[in-house]
């Protein structure tokens, strides 16, 4: 068992931006193509309690087989705490499990945080660079000023290299504030400023990104341009009415049609899900959208496992060839020989 801790999962990625892209590009035309297995993932959600009255807490599972050039199975477990932040911890936590496609065996732990932050940040990044009608936008709004925006900030930058300017909202004021300062050292060449209301950072800007902790829908997206492209990361936090007089494109309809997204609730409203018009795979796989300019275009992305995996198989190769993690070989039971039965000799005569 190679265990590959935060540290080096945060040396392996730094600077692989565009060898992220391309793994999670792969992933999503190999699933495109039926070259995977992809269980809904679990949801254990916590009793309510004083520190989360909201029920907001939860513990995700996220069990994958990715074929094509990767070849792997495994499971992500994530937890999302969104108190944490207030403690000073990170709102998520993760670990994947990457085991043998032939035997089965667990051959790696990978702390995933960063894992899933990259595949979330360069799926949104993808998606932009498809979605994006016409020149590349050289501005975006940042909606939730978190890690994963950040992440998806540093990614966009690598995808749209003209990207030279960013508006950011947060509800917490000191929370945009210190994400200004971490741009600073992400994306030294991006012109990041704090918007002083959700609206005033949408309006104007082709490329919308948005990250938060909300649990149910309460924005729309009039402030924004008719035309504009929206990265809905984090699922929850658009109306269904939205949703429903917009293009939508997903990574897997099964999936993101669940748990109460703003997808499903849309879904619930007019009985079908025809309001979604292609899969993120489909058009990386030569598919068309047919645009109207009068409507804006959300890419709503559940999350699909099979991107963790592809990530994680990039750390873990990356690390063997560095030598890097470490290595229990008695984690699990030792190889016993194979004993094969003898048969006695038919009796002579």
């Amino acid at each position: 068992m190679l265990i590959i801790r935060h540290a080096e999962v945060r040396d392996i990625l730094a600077g692989r931006e565009r060898p992220v892209v391309d793994v999670v590009r792969a992933a999503y035309q190999s699933h495109d193509e039926g070259q995977s297995v992809l269980p809904h993932s679990s949801f254990l959600r916590l009793p309510p309690g004083p520190h989360d009255p909201e029920q907001r807490n939860r513990i995700i599972c996220l069990p994958a087989y990715l074929g094509g050039r990767v070849g792997a199975a495994g499971v992500k477990w994530i937890a999302s705490f969104p108190g944490n932040l207030n403690l000073g911890l990170d709102r998520a936590s993760a670990l994947i499990v990457l085991n043998s496609p032939l035997t089965g065996r667990p051959e790696a732990l990978v702390e995933a945080s960063l894992v899933s932050a990259a595949r979330t940040a360069a799926s949104a990044a993808l998606a932009a660079a498809v979605l994006v009608d016409g020149p590349p936008p050289s501005t975006v709004a940042i909606i939730g000023c978190g890690v994963i925006n950040l992440a998806a900030l540093r990614y966009l930058a690598v995808v749209l290299p003209g990207l030279a300017q960013a508006s950011v909202f947060d509800l917490d004021s000191r929370r945009a504030a210190a994400f200004v300062e971490r741009c600073t050292e992400a994306v030294p060449h991006i012109a990041v400023t704090v918007a002083g209301d959700r609206e005033r950072a949408l309006a104007g800007h082709e490329l919308v990104s948005i990250a938060t902790t909300a649990s149910s829908p309460y924005m729309g997206l009039t402030a924004c341009r008719p035309d504009s492209t929206v990265l809905h990361i984090s699922l929850r936090d658009l109306l269904p009415e939205t949703i429903l007089s917009s293009h939508n494109v997903v990574d897997d309809a099964d999936h993101v049609c669940r748990e109460r997204t703003s997808l499903h609730l849309a879904e619930q409203i007019v009985g079908d899900r025809r309001f979604i018009d292609a899969s993120l795979g489909q058009l990386l796989r030569g598919g068309t959208l047919d645009r109207d300019p009068d409507k804006p275009t959300i890419f709503s992305p559940f999350g699909l496992g099979v991107l963790d995996l592809a990530v994680a198989c990039l750390v873990r190769d990356e690390a063997v060839r560095q030598g890097a993690g470490v290595r229990v070989d008695d984690f699990l039971p030792a190889f016993a020989p194979v004993r094969r039965a003898v048969m006695p000799a038919a009796p002579s005569g």
